[in-house]
């Protein structure tokens, strides 16, 4: 019996996803849990497996955007006939509940959910390209699909906005100045959409800051032991493993920090899992760190030189960035002394870390040079207090300081 592929929901808010090579052909066999095509999310580019084993008697949508719960393809028994496959109904899907729903642009007029071409028939579009018009005022009717069956995917809406003609009427090109040259347009990519929504969520959070500098001599002798005792071939820990071996050993301590605001709630979680901020070409990216306070610095160096070296390569995979519950944003290595990260919902905090400098202080009425590296809290207010937090980076500055205290 033929089985219909349907494209995953492989993160939670995911309304659609890029189908963006088939790794198999029609009539090949396919075995359950093989890599069957490559699918572009809002985080991720990566292999989907096969949940059916069989022949891939028929590929639906060779590639382009397509609706969550879509039929993307056929798996059956050699010499089965496929069935006929229905267009999906491309409405959007259901937004969870800790996303915030998206804010009309001032100006913009409302397009309606189920867009009319001149000819009473329903514009085909995928559900984020909806979302996009909605936001920009863009009429779908207007504009050309360059998806699947001219389907109007969401570069197609923002070419649409490019246009005079097109834009709503808060965007008058007369109000702007003549260009001076060619202007060099880039197309926002999956992951950096999603970086500007969440940007733009964390910066309406109700969001604080504190500063903090940790003498870091103990843990860049600790830093120099442990470089000691590594194998050849075996990632060498830095400075921001020892870090995060800190931070966790100290949210284990302060679990009001290791926190996710959801908006009716604020989950507070039993294991610490550090995300990264990772710079790749098309913007940053968070992998996780899971269990981080029950592993060695050792272990963690291992674990992050394999998510830093995926996710530069694009092969990260969704579960690599779900779930986190604290992150570290680290650009001491730009000679960065300091900075305020953005949160990155719905974690409760995220610590930003300059560079280690060495600085002038006083140590028993005399002024001596100690090697300092500032820390940075941003909090969102409504998941956590100023005494809470600052408690909380108190004690990740004597582990930094004492680094025999978190082990």
């Amino acid at each position: 019996m033929a089985n219909e592929v349907k494209l995953p929901r492989l993160g939670q808010g995911m309304e659609s996803g890029t189908i963006v090579k088939w790794l198999k052909h029609e009539g090949d066999r396919v075995e359950k849990g093989e890599p069957l095509y490559e699918l572009d999310t809002d985080k991720v580019t990566q292999e989907v497996e096969a949940d059916f084993s069989g022949v891939l008697l028929k590929i639906a949508v060779e590639e382009g955007e397509v609706p969550v719960g879509g039929t993307i393809a056929v798996i059956g028994e050699e010499g089965e006939d496929a069935p006929e496959i229905e267009e999906p109904a491309g409405a959007p899907a259901p937004v969870a509940a800790s996303e915030p729903a998206p804010q009309a642009v001032e100006g913009a007029v409302e397009a309606p959910l189920q867009a009319v071409q001149a000819d009473g028939g329903r514009v085909k579009a995928s559900p984020l390209a909806r979302r996009i018009a909605r936001e920009r005022g863009i009429e779908l009717a207007a504009l050309t699909g360059t998806g699947p069956e001219g389907r109007i995917v969401a570069e197609d809406v923002e070419r649409g906005a490019a246009q005079p003609s097109l834009a709503p009427p808060s965007a008058s090109p007369a109000a702007l100045p003549a260009p001076s040259g060619e202007v060099e347009v880039e197309q926002l990519s999956s992951i950096r959409r999603t970086v500007a929504r969440r940007l733009t969520e964390a910066w309406e959070a109700p969001a604080f800051q504190i500063s903090m500098s940790a003498d870091m001599t103990r843990a860049q002798e600790l830093h120099a032991r442990l470089a000691e005792t590594v194998a050849e071939g075996v990632p060498r820990p830095t400075l921001t493993d020892i870090l995060t071996k800190a931070c966790a050993a100290a949210l284990m301590r302060h679990r009001a920090v290791n926190a996710r605001f959801t908006g009716e709630a604020i989950e507070r979680h039993p294991s610490a899992d550090v995300g990264i901020a990772v710079a790749i070409p098309d913007g940053l990216v968070v992998p996780v760190i899971r269990g981080a306070e029950r592993r060695t610095i050792a272990e963690i160096a291992a674990a992050r030189a394999d998510l830093v070296t995926r996710a530069r390569e694009g092969k990260l995979r969704q579960d690599d960035l779900d779930g986190g519950t604290f992150t570290i944003s680290n650009l001491g290595m730009f000679g960065v002394e300091q900075f305020v990260a953005v949160l990155n919902p719905p974690q409760a905090a995220i610590l930003a870390v300059g560079a280690v400098e060495e600085r002038a202080v006083a140590r028993d009425g005399e002024v001596v040079a100690r090697p300092l590296m500032t820390m940075t809290m941003t909090c969102d207010h409504r998941a956590l207090d100023g005494a809470v937090a600052a408690d909380f980076l108190r004690t990740v500055k004597a582990f930094l300081e004492e680094p025999g205290l978190m082990l």
